[in-house]
């Protein structure tokens, strides 16, 4: 057998944290001040975008502890470490806002049947807030680890949030301008529909990663077809592709050598080839012979 790890590639930089407290220390604050003015202004449309603000809260608060905890050595139970928490993350991250935006969104369609009057001046200059907070957000995660996913997701998401937070600012403009009362609830139901088209694909993501799916990005054809291709593998089964954290990919396989061993070297050339081709960092390869009778008891597809 042969077996590589390359290690979690959050730990490259350990100064993440900074930007992970900063980040948070920013968005509750905000959460707090467009909560109140929400509530003094009448304004659904803060509200949703404050809910949406707090979910960012919780989920970056989420990826940091799972970040730290995945730095946890393997110990005698847990022989993985804590790599696997980061999954855990993102699917409560995911739940958290789904909850969220339904309630948002079921007050959302009661206000367009009685619309409350809203104070537009306030929405516009909160909302200007916030895409200055969610703005400096996504910018401190900018240029950290480009090939960390869970880190760019983190990047991509507070983005998004700018984008969604302009949008609050257009409706308390056009309240503003038109008197319109039921501009404020609908552009609620619009945000909640970004935040549950964004969300949807998160939480099947990380449903995926919970229950072992091969990784999305990773062609396990394409993986069996380069397994097979090795010199002097007649055939293999037991392929398994799961992830082991957001950002790590493992892999075991049993493969068909009646020539023999081929030796520590290729078995690490192999490990390296599926680090740069597929992304696969931990990988494990059982060496079988077939030289008895007595077939591996693993050998049918259907077995696991």
């Amino acid at each position: 057998m042969a077996g590589q790890d390359h290690g979690a590639h959050l730990h490259a930089d350990p100064n993440y944290g900074r930007a992970f407290a900063v980040g948070i220390a920013l968005n509750l604050a905000y959460v707090g001040g467009e909560a109140v003015a929400g509530i003094l202004s009448g304004s659904l449309a803060l509200l949703a975008d404050a809910g949406h603000n707090l979910g960012d809260v919780l989920g970056l608060s989420l990826a940091w502890g799972a970040a730290l905890l995945s730095r946890r050595q393997p110990s005698g139970r847990f022989t993985y470490g804590l790599r696997s928490s980061s999954i855990l993350a993102a699917l409560g991250n995911a739940i958290i806002l789904l909850v969220v935006t339904g309630g948002i969104a079921w007050e959302a369609i009661r206000r367009i049947a009685h619309p409350v009057p809203v104070a537009s001046g306030i929405v516009i200059g909160v909302a200007v807030a916030g895409v200055l907070v969610n703005g400096v957000t996504a910018l401190l995660f900018a240029s950290r680890h480009p090939h960390d996913l869970n880190i760019k997701s983190v990047f991509v998401h507070m983005a998004a949030d700018a984008l969604v937070t302009a949008g609050v600012v257009a409706a308390g403009i056009a309240i503003w301008l038109t008197g319109r009362l039921w501009i404020d609830p609908a552009v609620s139901l619009v945000v909640s529909a970004v935040i549950v088209i964004g969300t949807w694909g998160l939480m099947k993501s990380a449903m995926g990663l919970a229950l072992n799916a091969v990784p999305e990005g990773v062609d396990i054809a394409a993986v069996r077809e380069h397994l097979m291709a090795m010199p002097g593998v007649s055939a293999l089964h037991d392929l398994h592709i799961w992830g082991m954290s957001t950002t790590e990919t493992a892999l075991t396989c049993h493969l068909l050598m009646p020539g023999g061993h081929p030796g520590d070297a290729v078995l690490n050339t192999v490990a390296q080839q599926l680090d740069q081709r597929f992304g696969i960092h931990h990988v494990t390869l059982q060496i079988e012979l077939a030289d008895s009778e007595e077939a591996c008891a693993l050998t049918p597809e259907h077995v696991v």
